[in-house]
């Protein structure tokens, strides 16, 4: 049984600037995450399970996080020593 199905949708505020918000929006529709954004409102959307967290954790941190930082967090990952790589060892 999924620990999370029992749980209540729960719609989620995001607290972006306007001229990112219908971006997000759009996006959160690709990866058919419920959500909402109407003029001059919050952007919203519902977040039920992990994956859909984060996922819109994502979404949003493309647009509010310096690509310089971005590509560091990522350069960072590539650094890290992966269980293959020890197995191999």
């Amino acid at each position: 049984m999924n620990p999370w199905s029992s749980q209540p949708k729960t719609g989620q505020e995001i607290d972006i600037n306007q001229a990112d918000r219908w971006q997000v929006y759009r996006r959160l529709q690709e990866l058919s995450i419920a959500s909402h954004c109407g003029m001059n409102q919050p952007l919203t959307a519902e977040v039920h399970d992990p994956v859909t967290a984060i996922q819109l954790w994502s979404v949003v941190r493309q647009l509010t996080v310096p690509r310089r930082d971005l590509a560091s967090w990522l350069e960072d990952c590539w650094r890290l020593p992966s269980r293959s790589r020890k197995r191999g060892k």
